[in-house]
């Protein structure tokens, strides 16, 4: 794209902050012609993965472990750690000093499924993502960062200050302007570019304009999301590419800070376009191996004898959740503690999940085969 101009450093009072260039009624013409193939192979494998996931029995259990995976990476590329194990864990379980971890990741996965569904009754918006990030925040370590706010004064990426920062994104009195730039071109339906890179650039000029005081990259991730979804490339929420821009940090990081310095903007669609066909490659993997898995399990249920029905509702609850102590099991089976303790013995036996707190009260009981589908995919 020779001709985009991302935008220039504009001076403050003792530093220069980097005032992007609208996008809305900018042009955009692809040098790159390797691009088109690009776009096609992605659109094409995405579409693989909306189809197979509209068919998919319980897509909605597989989703939910998608959005717990998602929130752990995604929070993950801001520092925080937590796994997935340990998402998955009751609150009374955490560690005390990973709580405020666990937390911030509850709150992304909340942010998740709210945004989710507000897109139901909402357009895409500012509104719509100030609403999200206010329950990103909520009662977490970026509660007094003005949640659900635009941001009223400056802020920086990398660095201890404004003098010796990475990178310093637009002024607060530039961002009323920018971010009703950014929504128009959201829905401009006069711009005659691909989808895809439509959402790659909205991306960019997202985490460029940092609106927020905290939580712009793990917005700018869910937007690419709500994008998809509003656009119909996808009828549910089943791609996250959270886990391939931490798996290739530097080079995300490069690839936006390219475009603010050199203008490449062709640099930052080619990451991100592979990180589509790759990440949509790995969900439908992960879909065929859930489905095995399932099956597998089925197969070892069926020579449960009387219990096998017992052992069908509960292989059922823990695609839910794959984390379960004898009173969960209790009171979903709606059996006796004697009952529940024998399918326990059942489950382990047969290899489908096995206690993880090596307590002898107050077990805990993992589907770990299922887990580590989503650890190692």
């Amino acid at each position: 794209m020779s001709i985009f101009k991302a935008g220039v450093y504009k001076q403050q009072l003792r530093y220069k902050s980097f005032l992007p260039n609208f996008i809305n009624d900018a042009v955009f013409e692809i040098e790159d012609k390797k691009i088109f193939p690009l776009v096609e192979e992605a659109g094409s494998i995405l579409g693989k993965l909306n189809a197979y996931s509209s068919f998919f029995p319980n897509i909605d259990f597989f989703i939910q472990m998608h959005v717990v995976k998602e929130a752990t990476t995604s929070s993950l590329i801001e520092g925080t750690k937590t796994n997935i194990d340990e998402i998955l864990l009751p609150k009374e379980e955490i560690n005390p000093e990973k709580k405020d971890d666990w937390q911030e990741v509850q709150n992304y996965i909340k942010a998740i499924n709210f945004s989710v569904a507000e897109l139901k009754k909402l357009p895409l918006s500012m509104r719509l993502i100030n609403n999200t990030h206010r329950v990103l925040l909520a009662d977490v370590r970026g509660k007094y960062k003005t949640p659900g706010e635009i941001r009223q004064s400056q802020n920086w990426i990398g660095g201890t200050s404004l003098q010796n920062a990475s990178f310093i994104p637009p002024h607060q009195d530039d961002l009323p302007r920018l971010l009703t730039d950014l929504e128009k071109f959201w829905h401009n339906a006069e711009i005659k570019i691909p989808f895809l890179i439509r959402v790659a650039v909205s991306h960019y000029q997202f985490e460029t304009i940092h609106p927020y005081l905290d939580g712009n990259g793990r917005m700018g991730r869910l937007l690419i999301i709500l994008q998809f979804i509003e656009h119909g490339l996808l009828q549910k929420p089943t791609l996250y590419l959270s886990e391939y821009f931490e798996k290739y940090r530097a080079e995300y990081f490069d690839s936006l800070t390219r475009v603010r310095l050199n203008n490449d903007l062709e640099q930052w669609l080619n990451f991100f376009l592979n990180g589509v066909v790759a990440t949509s490659q790995k969900g439908i993997s992960t879909l065929n191996k859930i489905n095995q898995l399932q099956n597998n399990c089925q197969e070892k249920i069926k020579t449960l004898g009387r219990r096998a029905k017992l052992g069908d509702k509960l292989l059922k609850i823990l695609f839910g959740t794959p984390i379960v102590n004898v009173n969960k099991i209790v009171k979903e089976l709606e059996v006796t503690f004697p009952t529940a303790n024998a399918v326990i013995a059942d489950f382990e036996k047969a290899g489908i999940f096995k206690e993880v707190t090596g307590y002898a009260r107050n077990r805990l009981f993992s589907f770990v085969d299922y887990i580590n589908l989503f650890k190692n995919s």
